[in-house]
């Protein structure tokens, strides 16, 4: 059977059965249920028989097929809402009563997301003691396969392995941590730094400045960001020469100077919405300083809008990194990161079929950038949720 022959059965036993199981509710003896039945639409009880067909496919593919990465995703996923849940509940019961009573109203998503982050920062912070190895240490052995075995061709003092000139993949994995995350940080406070006292200035002051800024920060958006700082760091290459540390320099004040054009479109646009109010006009007549103005009024009332930007820029800045030290013109060596990673441990997916957990080394710099990200969202998801004003 072609697989688009498949798809079309399957598509054809999901639509036809969902018309089917929205029918027999309908036929129901029991006059309880029947009002649910008759009022559910189409679409909800295509949704059903979807979840349905969701978890066959999953005890398929995990009790029988026992497809290996679908089995570590399964687990992985059970893993983190387990360990989500715990921390929301640790936290309803230890800390102060203003923590306490944040983590009664927490959903699981941004428990599971602030805990994310914590182990991400403490990691970074602490990565020369958790480290085995240091990241620029290089050994006799070469692509050691991970797990330690050495029947396997593993060694004891190399769990995850050596890369193909020697060096300890786990070592990197955790410095790929301070780096990344650490360089994406910095990042994005220049870029806020930046972005948002423009923005603000354009906004208090208007007339030509305003004018002037807004439409510079139109031409660099009119560029892919991705496209534009890869053509500027190839420039910036030629200009650091053999000097690594400088090329890592320019990426942060490129990626920040184009990361903070889209803070200050929202800084703008906030600010533009708080100079109007009667207490800027009165702090005016009073004669404050422009800095006065933007600092102590201005800014504790655009602080929501910001913060939960800030997640978000945070996360396009990572991301940027790591495509740009995929492409090999982001974080330099002999500093790890896990986009240069991601991009020499590629070849060893083809090994999937020999040795999954060898095939899995890529995956997990791929998932380290994954798991952060959403983790992020989450938290900025829940952020914009609690200053919305749609809480209770």
């Amino acid at each position: 059977m072609s697989v688009w022959l498949h798809i079309a059965l399957w598509a054809a036993i999901l639509f036809g059965g969902a018309w089917v199981f929205r029918w027999a509710g309908q036929q129901l003896p029991n006059p309880r249920p029947r009002p649910y039945f008759r009022d559910m639409s189409y679409a909800v009880a295509f949704g059903f028989l979807l979840a349905a067909a969701a978890l066959y496919w999953t005890v398929q593919l995990y009790f029988v097929d026992r497809v290996v990465f679908f089995r570590w995703a399964v687990q992985g996923f059970l893993f983190f809402a387990a360990a989500g849940w715990a921390f929301r509940l640790l936290g309803r019961h230890v800390g102060t009563p203003g923590t306490r009573k944040l983590f009664r109203k927490m959903p699981l998503t941004a428990a599971f997301g602030i805990l994310v982050i914590l182990v991400y920062a403490v990691v970074a912070i602490f990565a020369d003691v958790l480290a085995p190895f240091g990241q620029e240490q290089v050994f006799e052995r070469v692509n050691v396969l991970p797990g330690g075995n050495p029947e396997t061709g593993g060694d004891p003092r190399f769990l995850l392995g050596t890369d193909q000139i020697g060096r300890d993949l786990l070592s990197r994995l955790i410095y790929g941590a301070q780096n990344t995350v650490g360089i994406a940080f910095v990042t994005t406070c220049l870029a806020f730094l930046l972005g948002a006292s423009l923005g603000f200035l354009a906004a208090t002051l208007g007339g030509w400045l305003d004018q002037l800024l807004s439409r510079g920060v139109d031409v660099l958006m009119a560029i892919p960001s991705l496209i534009f700082a890869l053509l500027l760091m190839t420039i910036a290459s030629a200009w650091a020469g053999s000097e690594k540390w400088l090329l890592t320099v320019y990426m942060i004040v490129i990626i920040a100077v184009l990361d903070s054009t889209r803070v200050f479109r929202l800084s703008r646009a906030v600010g533009a919405n708080i100079v109007v109010m009667d207490y800027i006009e009165a702090a005016k007549l009073r004669g404050e300083t422009l800095t006065y103005l933007i600092f102590r009024e201005i800014l504790p009332n655009a602080y929501a809008p910001l913060l939960a930007e800030f997640g978000l820029r945070f996360c396009f800045v990572f991301l940027t990194i790591a495509a740009l030290s995929f492409l090999g013109v982001g974080i330099q060596p002999p500093l790890a990161d896990w986009g240069t990673m991601v991009r020499d441990l590629s070849q060893f997916i083809n090994f999937a079929g020999v040795s999954p957990l060898t095939a899995a080394l890529p995956l997990m710099a791929a998932g380290a950038i994954a798991l952060l990200t959403v983790a992020v969202n989450f938290v900025v998801d829940w952020m914009l949720y609690q200053s919305s004003g749609l809480k209770d």
